[in-house]
């Protein structure tokens, strides 16, 4: 969900008064007495509407406020039926969706196929401006309700029809066999009529049908989720609630843990991995997950994009001395990326190492050769732009800076570039200001190789930020999804990633371990799949 991995990890409680940190929480307090875990969170960029949201941060609370059709196993990352009684198919393209009964939101309303069919239709929709809009483009009719240019000239998508209550049938415009294990996705979330009919009051307290529900949400502060007692899932939450308390500085998160002032943190600050073993022991977890760190081009900028250029990003990713800075700064809780995956795919999943070649392997002499045929990094400097309050990002970025100048021999040719909060990133990324290559990533959404792919690198993709675009890289993705037998889709996919090797819209970086810590306050504390904690099954002893 998310734009992720990319997506920011880290936030802080205002440290403006002592009275501040006792009101939201950060010293205990009620929340202690109550069964309530605090964790460590940052805000997100945009208010929480299940198809607005494509980043690590608002992704975290539509987990635990909404079920959806699917769920992704937190062990295994399988997709497995929550809401869904069924999903059948006999073609890959028409399916019918049936409920389980007994399923409502939290205030009361049921749970219907109308829920679900109206959500889409208003993700879909061009006129509501929703981020993950293209994550329904397979849907019949979205051609017309979120055409490229112009006008919608249908508010509903005709692919989506209400039988029943607890049925709707859905038509795809092609065939896309594994359509189903996409839908535990936060975009396919199932809205009540509350959102539709009074949208600001939803949107100041949004109402799910999750496990938990919002209590309070004072932004640059503190979101409070308490558990919903009458929540009809078989996964409820087995602790009272979670504050999500804003950090700016992840160092200041990890001394709060140390300190007995928070429970959980979701990373751990690069400078402290040396030491996070001794200062934890058995309550640090550092596990595989589905995140993969990049940097993307601008490419909407003319002097990223010129003829010749794609030596030039190509040269640029063979000056990065991946395996050093994964070992000096990361301590080999990053792994070097070889493709635009994750390991966690497994083969059979699309994942194929090497994939990327000679293109994200260190070569200072040949990423000398190749950017100078390109015609040079535009203006002989580049700068690198991240967010300067999570995920301890200038030290890495500082290191690659310092590989590509080695490599490149040249103390000017790659800076820095901080932007103060994530937020602000995000808007200068959605706004199309970059002046060159920028701090990327991605945490799947759901575990196909489609999901590394299609929203970062497909045109007009719900997470494309560099606004790449090829016919050739689009015609794979449509016929891997069209095939019905899994390993000839995975196939597709890899021809497709073979052209990214090529063009190098984005440079892949590492494979991203998901990491936290915790305090002796908690127990039963995991991970899933995906790098996040699994809030609803924490315990406060």
């Amino acid at each position: 969900m998310r734009g992720a991995a990319a997506r920011a990890k880290w936030g802080v409680c205002a440290a403006a008064a002592a009275v501040a940190l006792v009101v939201s929480g950060c010293g205990g307090g009620s929340a202690a007495r109550s069964g309530v875990v605090s964790a460590s969170w940052g805000d997100p960029q945009n208010p929480l509407e299940p198809a607005n949201t494509n980043e690590v941060q608002g992704g975290k609370v539509l987990d635990m406020l909404f079920r959806g059709l699917k769920r992704y196993n937190p062990k295994t990352g399988e997709a497995e039926n929550v809401v869904a009684e069924r999903i059948e198919t006999e073609d890959s393209r028409h399916f019918t969706v049936r409920l389980k009964p007994g399923w409502s939101f939290s205030n009361g309303e049921k749970v219907t196929a109308r829920s679900f069919v109206d959500a889409w239709n208003y993700g879909a929709l061009l006129d509501n401006r929703q981020k993950n809009a293209s994550f329904f483009a397979y849907i019949e009719g979205f051609g017309k309700v979120h055409p490229e240019g112009g006008r919608a000239t249908a508010k509903t998508l005709s692919g989506l029809v209400v039988k029943d209550e607890r049925t709707f049938a859905v038509t795809l415009n092609q065939k896309f066999s594994s359509w189903p294990d996409t839908l535990g996705y936060s975009a396919f979330m199932p809205l009540p009529k509350a959102f539709f009919t009074d949208h600001d009051g939803w949107l100041a307290k949004p109402v799910g049908n999750g496990p938990y529900l919002v209590d309070s949400y004072e932004k640059g502060s503190v979101l409070r989720m308490r558990k919903w007692g009458k929540y009809p899932g078989r996964d409820p939450a087995r602790n009272g609630g979670v504050d999500l308390r804003v950090y700016t500085d992840n160092n200041t998160a990890y001394t709060d843990l140390q300190a007995g002032n928070l429970d959980l943190v979701d990373d751990v600050p690069a400078s402290q991995l040396r030491n996070v073993k001794i200062d934890l022991g058995d309550r640090y977890i550092n596990q595989p997950a589905g995140i993969i760190q990049s940097l993307t081009f601008p490419l909407y900028d003319r002097r990223w994009s010129r003829p010749g250029m794609e030596k030039v990003r190509r040269g640029i990713s063979m000056a990065i001395n991946r395996e050093e800075i994964t070992k000096e700064i990361f301590q080999r809780t990053r792994t070097p990326a070889t493709d635009w995956t994750s390991p966690v795919l497994g083969a059979a999943g699309g994942y194929q190492a090497g994939l990327c070649g000679d293109a994200c392997v260190f070569d200072a002499a040949g990423a000398r050769r190749l950017i100078k045929e390109g015609g040079g990094i535009p203006g002989g400097r580049m700068s690198i732009t991240y967010n300067a309050d999570t995920g301890s990002h200038k030290d890495w970025v500082d290191a690659l800076c310092n590989s590509v100048n080695r490599a490149l021999r040249d103390d000017n040719a790659c800076v820095g570039n901080p932007v103060g909060t994530f937020a602000d990133f995000r808007n200068k990324i959605t706004a199309r200001t970059m002046p060159g290559p920028f701090r990327a990533g991605w945490q799947m959404d759901y575990p196909l190789i489609q999901n590394f792919l299609q929203p970062l690198y497909y045109s007009n993709g719900s997470s494309n930020d560099g606004k790449y675009s090829d016919a050739g890289f689009d015609r794979l993705v449509n016929e891997a999804n069209a095939a019905t037998d899994i390993g000839a889709a995975v196939k597709k996919f890899q021809d497709a990633e073979r052209i990214l090797a090529r063009q190098m819209p984005g440079i892949p970086l590492w494979y991203q371990n998901g990491s936290c810590g915790y305090s002796e306050r908690i127990s039963n504390v995991a991970l899933n799949a995906f790098g996040v904690p699994v809030y609803n099954e924490i315990k406060v002893n």
